[in-house]
């Protein structure tokens, strides 16, 4: 990359002109598809970036808070951040007002950019935050409440555009997680180029050159998405399309239309889509079905994904015959969930990282029949399994600043030799493969103490083909000789539906039987001691990873 190593700016410049008329990122609106070119895209960034610098008069380094669904103008809005100096905040729409609150008292953005959709909100949220001066929306004018949008400024592209160290703070991702004081990542430049670089061998080996169209289905505000499934694919000349809707009929037309080839995605929506394909077999022919059986039980001996795809070939139209897989990270993935789509054809990837590691660790790009694995870590980073609590340590250029505002948490997980302390317990094969097996603060403690880590045990469970959701907790006993000690709870989520042919007494019969059955396969200490049913969804962060903590509020009341 020469001399422009750490520098951000030289680099939208060279996209912009090398890709100048290739799509980058589009989305279907009612009133048709919005797309932006990349020399379309580097206008209007050029024009809000302009407008920042020279009416807005920012200083380097003030926050610029982003509160919008994915969109096209979302991207123009980050680099024009960027190209006036500033440090990008992307919020996570789905938070309440408090915890909006909460964040933007910690970061104190001068400026807000906003969708249509949040415009109430970033007034109501203006009035609190006395640093916010200035609201801009980032959709065509229509009923802007007395607001500017960016398509209104004037067109002036040209200006000196604002050049940081690459040490300096580009991006501000809070965690989820809203108890106590907001845990904002500081993401620097070196940090965001560490993984651009990083990034061109897995994806090298997973696409060659070609330059394809993705499908964007995680919210901006992921870092795994900012990181890899904008910053990334746009570096490589890849079109991105966002969807307004996750429902698998809507995600798989633009599939179709859009000729979609690759996504990244999390655990919960492969399932979802899963289990899309099996409702709709379920439906077909019997004669279908068995045809179905009979090529999936052969494709487990057919190593050609050509073939495969041959054989699945109604199974590939649907997602529009040019889908060829999918990195998948931000949760553990079900290793029969991935077996299932490699057996038809489509390649899943699974993937590894954190968000104090801009985020991804590795990308199992080599060994996908071991689905188990996360792969090997990328070139930048060093590891280091802890011996004594089998913790995974990481050090590397992509290792985050530190915590905003926090230096005491900050040196928690960061130790002074520079590894950060990630909380995953995991081993290294000898080929330097990762398997992680479990987080630290996740360990339940028994009595005689003995160790045992939610994950596993959730992973033999939701094998089961009654149930939806499972959250494995330990829960503390206050009766009795073990009062102080914990125990294993299962809380589970049966499949929708089983209400529609059962009573709810036999559902749990069933339940608890199939799980009686599958726990063989777990140390008898390992079991759960207690089934709870709950027909409700349990609650989750946007990625769809359960919310431990909140489960077990749910479940101690």
């Amino acid at each position: 990359m020469g001399p422009t190593k750490y520098n951000m700016l030289s680099i939208l410049e060279e996209r912009t002109n090398e890709y100048s008329d290739r799509i980058a990122l589009g989305i279907r609106t009612q009133m048709g598809w919005k797309e932006f070119s990349y020399k379309g895209l580097g206008l209007l960034s050029r024009k809000l970036g302009n407008h920042l610098i020279n009416e807005v008069q920012v200083k380097k380094g003030e926050r610029c808070a982003i509160l919008s669904e994915s969109k096209p103008e979302y991207g123009a809005c980050v680099f024009a951040s960027i190209m006036a100096g500033m440090t990008v905040v992307p919020l996570d729409i789905k938070l309440t007002k408090f915890e909006l609150t909460s964040i933007l008292s910690d970061c104190e953005p001068t400026v807000m950019l906003v969708s249509h959709s949040f415009v109430q909100m970033a007034l109501e949220l203006q009035k609190a935050i006395p640093s916010i001066k200035n609201i801009f929306v980032i959709d065509e004018p229509s009923y802007n409440l007395g607001l500017t949008s960016i398509y209104e400024l004037p067109n002036i592209y040209e200006t000196k555009w604002r050049h940081r160290s690459s040490k300096s703070t580009a991006l501000i991702i809070y965690t989820s997680g809203t108890t106590g004081a907001p845990k904002g990542v500081e993401i620097s430049y070196m940090n965001i180029f560490a993984q651009l670089t990083a990034l061109r061998d897995p994806l090298d080996a997973i696409l060659g050159d070609k330059k394809v169209t993705v499908l964007s289905i995680l919210p901006m505000n992921h870092l795994f998405e900012m990181t890899v499934g904008f910053s990334t694919f746009l570096n490589f000349g890849f079109s991105i399309y966002y969807t307004q809707s996750l429902k698998p009929k809507d995600i798989l037309g633009i599939m179709v239309e859009k000729k979609v080839a690759f996504m990244i995605v999390v655990p919960a929506f492969l399932k979802l889509l899963k289990t899309a394909i099996e409702t709709e077999l379920g439906n077909a022919p019997k004669a279908v079905q068995i045809g179905f059986k009979v090529m999936y039980a052969l494709a487990r001996f057919i190593p050609s994904y050509q073939i495969k795809k041959m054989m699945f070939k109604k199974i590939h139209d649907k997602f529009g015959g040019h889908f060829m897989g999918c990195i998948s990270g931000g949760a553990p993935l079900d290793v029969a969930v991935g077996n299932f789509f490699e057996r038809i054809g489509i390649k899943v990837y699974q993937g590894y990282g954190l968000s104090e590691t801009s985020p991804v660790v590795s990308v199992n790009t080599n060994k996908r029949g071991d689905m188990a694995s996360v792969g090997q870590p990328l070139k930048s980073f060093e590891t280091r399994i802890d011996p004594e609590t089998g913790e995974l340590w990481l050090r590397g250029p992509s290792v985050m600043k530190g915590y905003h505002n926090q230096p005491e948490l900050t040196a928690e997980v960061i130790d002074e030799d520079g590894w950060l302390h990630t909380g995953d317990i995991a081993h290294i094969s000898h080929d330097g493969h990762i398997y992680i097996t479990g987080r630290i603060k996740n360990m339940i403690v028994l009595s005689g103490g003995k160790k045992v880590f939610p994950e596993e045990v959730e992973s033999v469970i939701e094998k089961s083909e009654y149930i939806a959701e499972v959250c494995v907790l330990g829960m503390s006993r206050t009766f009795g000789s073990k009062d102080g000690t914990e125990e294993i709870v299962a809380v589970i989520v049966p499949k929708e539906n089983l209400y529609s042919k059962y009573d709810d007494a036999t559902i749990e019969k069933l339940i608890r039987d199939d799980i009686k059955t599958l726990s063989t396969q777990l140390t008898l200490y390992k079991r759960p001691t207690n089934i709870i049913i709950k027909k409700d969804p349990l609650p989750k962060t946007t990625t769809r990873k359960i919310k431990r903590k909140e489960v077990k509020e749910l479940v101690n009341v």
